[in-house]
């Protein structure tokens, strides 16, 4: 191993139902190289630290811009993204991880479904009728549009769910994102048309009462989402639906 070498150590899986092994690489150091750039390196030539030739390391990658989400995994036993950690800043050796939160399918390559299925039961999206232009939508305060950008700024990475205690194999709890878009979504005029059946699924058995208000899913997004504040706030319009609920009984 070469002194500007770099020495990365990976925990590997050939297949989803194979175990887990692990492999470690040398490969040579050039300076802004982030963790996408070093797995790259192994790409070209897949040849491990003992010299030996083996299978490419699988791992998921789209944007490179920390904007599509894509490339999450654990580094040095931190959540992050791998397109916007610098090499040059980690500890060596440098440990690479799948999510564990989500199932594993092969090397750092993670099965993410849940995240896209609990959209799915918040209607995560705003619904319109017709298949016609129908005008100008409405109006929206420049105050309100500041706040919901920062929730439209996230990537379904899932930096978040792996970070939170409470979203696991045996919990139904549907996770700080889908808490987060349900804020998002229920801030639109024409999104609060949905809002019922979104708190619907807030004061389930999936919803907020799972939050054990750890606060890790704050600390881990990459686009700093104030989840913990759409959390509080969902909490008490959630509690306020419960309450409407019941005395319409």
């Amino acid at each position: 191993m070469a002194a500007a070498d770099i020495k990365l150590r990976i925990k590997r899986k050939d297949a989803e139902d194979d175990a887990f092994y692990w492999e470690e690489f040398n490969i040579p150091f050039r300076k802004n190289m982030n963790v996408i750039s070093a797995l790259m390196e192994i790409q070209k030539n897949p040849v491990n630290a003992q010299g030996e030739k083996v299978r490419s390391v699988a791992w998921e990658y789209n944007c490179l811009e920390e904007v599509c989400g894509a490339c999450s995994m654990k580094i040095n036993g931190k959540v992050r993204q791998a397109c916007s950690t610098l090499v040059d800043r980690l500890e060596q050796p440098i440990v690479l991880e799948p999510m564990e939160t989500f199932p594993v399918e092969k090397d750092l390559v993670v099965n993410r479904d849940r995240m896209f299925s609990a959209l799915k039961k918040i209607k995560g999206w705003i619904p319109i009728d017709g298949t016609y232009p129908m005008g100008a939508g409405p109006l929206i305060s420049s105050d309100d549009q500041q706040e919901a950008y920062k929730y439209s700024t996230c990537m379904t990475c899932g930096c978040c769910l792996e970070a939170c205690p409470n979203v696991n194999s045996g919990s139904p709890f549907i996770g700080p994102q889908a808490l987060g878009q349900t804020k998002y979504f229920n801030m639109h005029p024409t999104g609060a048309q949905q809002k019922n059946h979104r708190l619907e699924v807030i004061v389930s058995e999936e919803g907020i009462a799972n939050c054990g208000n750890s606060q890790n899913c704050v600390q881990v997004c990459p686009k700093e989402i104030p989840l913990t504040t759409a959390i509080a706030e969902l909490n008490k319009d959630a509690n306020r639906y419960a309450l409407r609920s019941w005395l319409k009984r």
